[in-house]
């Protein structure tokens, strides 16, 4: 029923303090989150334990219980930090309550934890709560509390609130005498069977009588005989809060099995005692009760999850209607679309920016600024896809916008400009929103709430959620599977003090409250380390005196480390933020300083746009989180002009030239080289660079929904066109055929004409290390490539140690991501009967030999029950051999097992029934799954 009741919890101010680590990651040390509108916190569910928070949240809005409970003080129940002493006498379960009730009333925090308290009880064990039935941990509760107050002021606490008697009577109807007996209870248990509610079921147990008749007579002691009585029960002493169990659950003994009455079952608000009491003469007030508490039941007899309804006697709690709450968000809904049809218009958000403005004109980096001030988004997020860039825009409407000589301003033509609108909320903008104070419970009370002659509400506590309800929906709670499991009333007599109205602090003794203010405080200060550590973005800082330009691209002249200096900031700053801190942290820095967008290209570091507008905040010129920035003056590194933007990418080729070809002969019939060249380079330049001595040039046109056998000539018209027009990037290979290798082409079509056709690639995923798993590498081959040289070139690629290749093999990978049987190392592409492009990928374990067979089994056919394995054996093995091979690697022993076939159903099929056969003769081919079957051969 509680499942792992007592697993270990976060709670922020658990006596079981941490010892102080390395800093984990924010989001995993985030505090936890504040109390909603409500006021009001939940308990948080440490694994079955709702029924627990249930009657925790019921004790707590029982003031009379939390107060008394309150009362005692250290001197009686000594200190908590004493609890390790030996000498000391601590009474743990009542500091732990007290403690819990302090948070739960005073915390800022969504929801609360158990874990200390539970710890308290003792119960720290799943098999010591199985032994607890669930409807009798009230009791239990009450007990281990009793116990620990003895001997002190508080030892009659659950008596003094919760004890009641009931008298059972049987009078004799000859000589009267009548023979009772008294039953001390701490809550009533009514039966649901066949009741239709509360009040049927008590008359039937305190008002009816039973008779004692014909051949069920009694034996009455006065008379010395068998003699016809009656038998009845009275209510003789009432408690101030009186606690019901419904008998939800039953037993069926026709089928011998549990169930639920889930049958309508009533229960009042305010119930009148007096005609269950055995003295009747008091006021009516004596005998008033009023609801203030159910806990529900969801779900079955064998599970099920509770929650509880509570009246909030001392209105601790913010309630708000829902019909109030739904006009309200209509209300914002409504502005909220007239104020999207105003910001999906950038023409209308521009003009109307521009005529706030007191000056004629603002440059125009102020203008994106203002636009994401006022729309909390910036352009480029908003409408650049649709729209363009920004200036673009304004270019495009010169009949609206007039700009500055230099352009670097901007404002509106005289005909245009509005009459000055204000933002429609009255707010400025640029204010930050207010940070709520640590006296949460002053600040964070909703625009609208209950009219105090309205009374006490009602809420519902489900775990760490609460929220209002009304109080008709209790009556939604009378039948189902999600219905009313226990009541509390409280006598109505019971009236609360003006000064505890709306007052969590009441009563709560000085040092909880201390201890409860310095816990928000602290609260607070996490919150905002939190929201800083949120809005808080890396960046990594390329220092120019580090590098050095050379083949293309930037390159460190030391190590990466001595290179890059890493920064955290928050994203709310502006760039003028950023760039004093860059000041700060290069004391040694002279002359200006120039900030860059860099990127880290196969080539090298490359740089891209310099960021300006020193009032922008990072956010807004879309700095994001591990972004790369070089620091320079701007226009050369180490002596050298450096070309930035994309325009000048630098682009990493690959370089084919045919060598030798040994026809018949396995191998590598080309050698290959890397080039770097910008990608505005045109490829007449490249045709020199690589073939000074004339020759063509050809293109692997390959790559995703292509063929990968696809080479085209770069005709004499193309050499005008630059690296990145013809698609050359980074990894594409191009083949240089001289004067002598020009008869394998046909240059007026583009076609090969020999082996040189099948010059392609293959891609090789590591699976070697998990860290690695992702990376991919494009490996160029033929149909005449060796897979050992295949595998080599991408342990290289891959930069992984030489070492794996002892210990490693290539293995195709299906379109579902499966890893298929591996590749014989001898064979070549064509042999693997591998298509160009395909995926392989690099896995631990020896590649089988062209003589063995990689063959897939299951133990079953159940695939659910039996992961699939694998294991490697020699083709000509018998069927039997393979069959003792594979009950060794699964752990299975005997002769009761024989090997199928799987059939197109992925069942087991036809039985492998010549165990004297070999593999091969009985066409078990390499990749083929098998599976064990129990029993013998039929």
């Amino acid at each position: 029923m509680f499942g792992d009741l007592f697993e270990e919890d976060f709670s922020f101010i658990s006596n079981n303090h941490c010892g102080k680590g390395k800093k984990s990651k924010p989001r995993d040390s985030e505090p936890p989150a504040p109390r909603d509108f409500t006021n009001l916190s939940g308990i948080k569910n440490q694994g079955g334990t709702c029924y627990l928070n249930s009657l925790l949240q019921t004790l707590l809005f029982t003031p009379e219980f939390r107060e008394a409970l309150f009362s005692l003080g250290p001197e009686e129940l000594g200190i908590l930090d004493d609890s390790s002493k030996p000498d000391a006498k601590v009474r743990i379960i009542p500091l732990q309550l007290q403690r819990l009730f302090a948070q739960l009333l005073l915390l800022d925090q969504q929801a609360a934890s158990t874990t200390d308290l539970t710890d308290s009880f003792g119960w720290n064990s799943n098999e010591e709560m199985r032994q607890h039935d669930v409807q009798e941990l009230n009791r239990i509760l009450f007990s281990a509390l009793e116990t620990s107050l003895v001997g002190t002021s508080g030892h009659d606490l659950i008596n003094r609130l919760y004890h009641g008697i009931v008298v059972n009577q049987i009078v004799c109807k000859e000589c009267k005498n009548i023979s009772e007996r008294q039953e001390d209870f701490l809550d009533l248990t009514v039966a649901v069977k066949g009741v239709a509610g509360l009040e049927e079921a008590l008359w039937n147990m305190y008002v009816e009588e039973e008779y004692f008749e014909n051949e069920n007579l009694y034996r009455c002691g006065a008379c010395d005989k068998l003699v016809e009585a009656s038998k009845s029960a009275k209510l003789r002493k009432l408690p101030p809060f009186l606690t019901i169990s419904l008998l939800r659950f039953n037993f069926d003994f026709e089928k011998c099995e549990r169930y639920k009455e889930t049958s309508c079952y009533t229960f009042p608000i305010q119930i009148n005692l007096r005609p269950f009491c055995e003295q009747t003469e008091m006021d009516d007030s004596e005998y008033m009760y009023e609801l203030f508490s159910v806990i529900i039941h969801k779900g079955g007899c064998y599970g099920g999850h509770y929650h509880v309804y509570i009246r909030d006697v001392d209105e601790l709690g913010n309630w708000q209607l829902q019909e109030e709450e739904d006009r309200l968000i209509e209300d914002k809904a409504l502005r909220d679309t007239e104020n999207a049809k105003e910001v999906e218009n950038p023409l209308a958000m521009l003009k109307g920016i521009l005529s706030e403005e007191e000056s004629k004109q603002i440059p125009v980096d102020q203008l994106g600024q203002k636009l994401l001030e006022k729309i909390g988004v910036s352009w480029n997020k908003k409408y650049r896809k649709q729209y363009g860039a920004l200036r673009k825009y304004l270019q495009n409407h010169p009949q609206i916008f007039q700009f500055s000589p230099d352009e670097n301003k901007v404002g509106l033509k005289e005909k245009h400009k509005l009459p000055f609108k204000s933002d429609s909320q009255g707010q400025d903008l640029q204010s930050p929103p207010q940070k709520n104070d640590v006296q949460w419970n002053s600040e964070k009370k909703p625009t609208r709430l209950r009219d105090s002659s309205a009374g006490c509400h009602w809420f519902d506590l489900n775990d760490s959620k609460v929220q209002p309800i009304k109080e008709k929906d209790i009556e939604k709670q009378f039948q189902g599977k999600e219905s009313a499991y226990m009541l509390f009333y409280r006598k109505s007599q019971l009236k609360r003090p003006p000064e505890a109205r709306g007052n969590p602090r009441y009563q709560i003794p000085e040092h909880l409250l201390n201890e409860m203010n310095a816990a928000n405080t602290e609260l607070q200060k996490k919150r905002v380390e939190c929201d800083s550590a949120n809005h808080g973005i890396d960046l990594h800082l390329h220092l120019s005196s580090c590098y050095k330009f050379h083949n293309g691209a930037l390159h460190p002249s030391l190590t990466w480390k001595e290179c890059v200096v890493d920064l955290t900031i928050d994203r709310r700053k502006t760039l003028g933020d950023l760039r004093q801190s860059v000041f700060q942290m290069l004391e040694s820095w002279e002359g200006d300083m120039i900030l860059s967008i860099a990127k880290p290209l196969p080539a090298g570091l490359h740089l891209y746009q310099i960021l300006d507008g020193d009032e922008l905040t990072l956010d807004g010129i879309g700095l994001a989180d591990g972004a790369d920035i070089f620091v320079w003056n701007g226009k050369e590194v180490g002596g050298t002009k450096v070309m930035t933007g994309p325009d000048h990418e630098p682009v990493v080729v690959n370089v084919l030239r045919l060598a030798e070809y040994n026809e018949g002969g396995k191998g590598q019939h080309f050698t290959e080289s890397q080039h770097v060249f910008s990608c505005s380079t045109k490829l007449g330049d490249l045709h020199r660079a690589l073939a000074p001595s004339g020759g063509i040039i050809l293109k692997n046109g390959s790559g995703p929904g292509k063929e990968a056998k696809n080479w085209e000539v770069f005709l004499e018209e193309d050499m005008k066109e630059t690296v990145k027009s013809v698609g050359l990037t980074d990894g594409c290979s191009v083949l240089i055929l001289d004067s002598h290798d020009q008869s394998f082409v046909n240059v007026s079509s583009g076609n090969l004409t020999a082996f040189t056709y099948d010059i392609s690639w293959l891609q090789v995923k590591n699976f070697c290390r998990t860290e690695d798993e992702e990376k991919l590498v494009k490996i160029t081959a033929t149909i005449e490539t060796v897979m050992s040289d295949i595998k080599m070139k991408a342990i290289r690629e891959l930069q992984l140690e030489e070492e794996l290749a002892n210990d490693s093999c290539l293995r195709p990978v299906s379109g579902n991501g499966k890893l298929l049987s591996p590749v014989p190392e001898d064979y070549t592409v064509k042999e693997a009967e591998l298509k160009m492009g395909s995926l392989l990928g690099l896995c631990h374990g020896k590649a089988p030999t062209s003589t063995q067979l990689f063959l897939y089994f299951i133990v079953g056919s159940d695939q659910n029950t039996s992961p699939e394995m694998e294991i490697v054996v020699e083709e000509t093995a018998t069927v039997k051999e393979c069959l003792n091979l594979m009950l060794e690697k699964s752990g299975l022993s005997g002769d009761n097992w024989h090997l199928r076939r799987i059939d197109w159903c992925y069942e087991a099929g036809e039985a492998l029934s010549q165990e004297n056969a070999t593999l091969k003769e009985v066409n078990v081919c390499r990749g083929d799954t098998l599976v064990i079957t129990e029993g013998k051969l039929p």
